[in-house]
């Protein structure tokens, strides 16, 4: 019988995780079939299939990177799918088919259940199905929410056409994808549309922040039984580090932009101080991996662009529609070098402490992301010749599934398209999920020690 252990290891070898990688790869190719299509062509647009795939796998990967303008070169139809895609693409593949599953009342096994739990990145199975139900549910209500807060700018520019603008933005924007059906300068004309920024950024602040916290910080507004409202302390600690950095990040990103835009011509120098203001708190937001640009971001100064490529490389937080290698991640890594330097034995935050294994893979995700980035800037650069600003910019953009440029996307050779596709998709997987769906270790091999020996770090 133990002989036979090991074939029954190999049959098991395709994974859940392998499954939501895959799902991934068939959303970008259906969608790059459709896109194809002569339907979905507006008239006199045409693009080339490596533009259909681009467009597929940035709606899919919810990045917002492409090569040629989605108002123009795309039906309504074309429009439509793209729409769908980026849905797709913001839920994950797994959680659309578990809530078709669920809205035609079909009993989920525990093969689902288990692709749910890694789709989401969750540590239990206890109660997942209400879980994807209440996200479902709260996609739409907070989406239909933002279209109605949009429609009223975009109604005012583009008459009736203005109601469909505003539902594919809302969408766009609470799945931090950062396509646009207005131009192709992005939101750069609505700069001085307070309602229409602030209701964008809402957006992709709520998506991005994960949606365990929503139902935490819910929780905390609801009296328990004994009438008395939960205190903050309450919030679990995943909550706790999500909203602290978000917070952080957005407040010290809209300061630092603001110092360092506020005499710029080219972005915040002639606008009064309110706009200034508002310009600086957005780019901090957008940056957040959402790809919307109300500043041009060809003409932001040296720093701002140092401090947008480490907003982006952070991202959003986990288990929301953001990317990046997300806030949770490196507040762990930032307390576990504070225990560290302190010389601790554990790392904690927030008077608990952190376990060792999400300590590893916080550092795993990071170093993986990290990996990517390298090789796919040193390709992009060899494919290209564009200055180095841009090319970090374009591959930390598809690294973080940002989907911000500074001009270079559309002037992408062939070779470069398919660099950038393959960046986008290896970020939206998530690098923890490849280096587990192509790690072939049999669980026997981790009994196995080596013997320890010291290093010299540092």
């Amino acid at each position: 019988m133990k002989r036979l252990e090991p074939k029954r290891g190999r049959r098991s070898a395709f994974t859940p995780v392998h499954w939501i990688l895959f799902s991934f790869l068939l959303a970008i190719g259906l969608g790059a079939l459709l896109l194809s299509l002569p339907v979905s062509r507006a008239p006199g647009a045409e693009p080339r299939f490596s533009d259909a795939v681009f467009t597929a796998a940035t709606s899919v990967c919810v990045t917002g990177l492409v090569t040629v303008p989605t108002a123009f070169t795309w039906s309504v139809f074309g429009q439509i799918v793209i729409l769908l895609l980026i849905q797709i693409g913001g839920l994950g593949v797994i959680t659309c088919l578990a809530g078709l599953m669920i809205g035609i009342h079909r009993r989920m096994g525990l093969g689902d259940r288990l692709l749910l739990q890694d789709a989401f990145n969750l540590n239990t199975l206890s109660g997942i199905v209400g879980f994807v139900r209440r996200v479902i549910l709260g996609t739409l209500a907070v989406e239909g929410g933002g279209a109605l807060l949009c429609m009223p700018s975009l109604c005012r520019r583009f008459g009736a056409r203005g109601i469909w603008y505003a539902v594919f933005h809302a969408v766009s924007a609470f799945c931090n994808a950062g396509i646009d059906l207005f131009a192709a300068d992005s939101l750069c004309s609505f700069r001085d549309d307070a309602l229409f920024l602030s209701a964008t950024a809402a957006l992709i602040v709520l998506g991005g922040l994960g949606f365990p916290v929503w139902w935490d910080v819910l929780g905390l507004m609801k009296k328990n039984r004994s009438g008395r409202r939960r205190r903050a302390c309450s919030l679990r600690l995943q909550s706790k580090l999500a909203l602290s950095a978000t917070a952080a990040l957005l407040l010290g990103g809209t300061a630092l932009f603001f110092v360092f835009e506020a005499k710029n011509p080219a972005t915040l120098g002639s606008l009064p101080f309110g706009q200034k203001l508002l310009g600086a708190f957005f780019q901090s937001v957008t940056t957040r991996t959402a790809g919307f640009a109300a500043l041009p971001q060809e003409a932001l100064t040296p720093p701002s662009v140092f401090v947008s490529l480490l907003l982006m490389f952070i991202g959003g937080s986990p288990v929301g529609t953001a990317g990046g290698v997300k806030t949770v991640t490196v507040f762990v890594l930032a307390a576990t070098a504070a225990s560290s330097v302190k010389n601790r034995q554990d790392v904690s935050v927030f008077g608990r402490s952190v376990s060792p294994d999400t300590v590893k893979k916080a550092a795993a995700v990071a170093a993986t992301s990290f990996a990517i980035l390298s090789l796919s800037t040193l390709a992009l650069g060899a494919a290209t010749d564009c200055p180095l600003a841009d090319l970090l910019y374009e591959t930390v953009s598809a690294t973080a599934t940002v989907g911000l440029t500074r001009g270079l996307t559309p002037t992408l050779p062939e070779a470069g398209k398919w660099i950038v596709i393959a960046n986008m998709y290896l970020g939206r997987v998530g690098p923890i999920s490849l280096a587990a769906a192509f790690s072939l270790r049999r669980e026997s091999e981790n009994v196995v020690k080596n013997p320890t020996e010291p290093l010299s770090v540092g």
